[in-house]
């Protein structure tokens, strides 16, 4: 079957085009003119992908976003004409796995949708080997099919956050400063942006954990950044 691609744009055009170029590529698309029309049919049915533009009427693309991100970790694209480090970070933070500054080319984007399949599909189904993995306290993690577990279920996470804890996990016996996070994960400057981006993510990653009851836990290195410890049970 095709891959389902959701796309909400209030701009007609933009969204003929894309549907055009998609589907020319296989995909099966529907279009909606605002974020509560895409969110309705989500509810029905959920995509294999979302590009959602921010600048909408009524719900914007990046609350459409986040009330996506409460149930699911479809892949996401924010489109947007804002080209900014900060806006691109509060893109990232809140879910999206991409983000693409109109005007862009119909070309550029197919292929950023190819990428992001590409990334999901990577070795799925195929067994899970231990040198394929990273471990702390009672998560695991398996970079190759982009898989976490938590005391041996299967444990949702943002693709940001997966990032953020292969990164910390990959360094595990050093603390990991925010500058380096930024370059890392939101592949910023720090010098360019003044924002709680880094703290604003592990702020939830720490209440999933918590919810969770695992117990690893995110230190705080004050004036520095951030570690990965693992104590007793939570």
């Amino acid at each position: 079957m095709p891959k389902l691609i959701y796309v909400a744009d209030d701009e007609k055009n933009i969204c003929f085009l894309i549907e055009n170029f998609l589907e020319k590529e296989g995909y099966e698309v529907e279009c909606f003119g605002d974020g509560e029309s895409l969110l309705d049919a989500f509810q029905k049915k959920a995509p294999d992908l979302c590009i959602l533009d921010i600048m909408m009427p009524g719900m914007d693309g990046l609350t459409v976003c986040t009330q996506i991100r409460k149930t699911s970790h479809v892949p996401i694209i924010i489109v947007s004409a804002k080209d900014s480090p900060l806006d691109r970070i509060t893109g990232i933070t809140l879910g999206s796995d991409d983000y693409m500054v109109k005007p862009f080319l119909p070309l550029e984007l197919v292929t950023r949708v190819k990428a992001l399949f590409r990334r999901v599909d990577t070795f799925s189904g195929q067994e899970e080997e231990a040198k394929d993995s990273y471990e702390i306290g009672d998560i695991k993690l398996y970079p190759k099919r982009r898989a976490a577990k938590l005391k041996d279920k299967d444990f949702a996470l943002t693709p940001l956050e997966f990032d953020f804890l292969c990164h910390m996990l990959e360094r595990q016996e050093h603390a990991a400063s925010r500058d380096d996070l930024l370059k890392s994960l939101w592949k910023v400057d720090s010098r360019e942006v003044d924002t709680r981006a880094v703290d604003d993510m592990v702020k939830r990653l720490r209440k999933k954990l918590k919810d969770q009851k695992s117990t690893v836990k995110i230190e705080t290195v004050w004036g520095y950044g951030f570690r990965l410890t693992s104590g007793g049970e939570a």
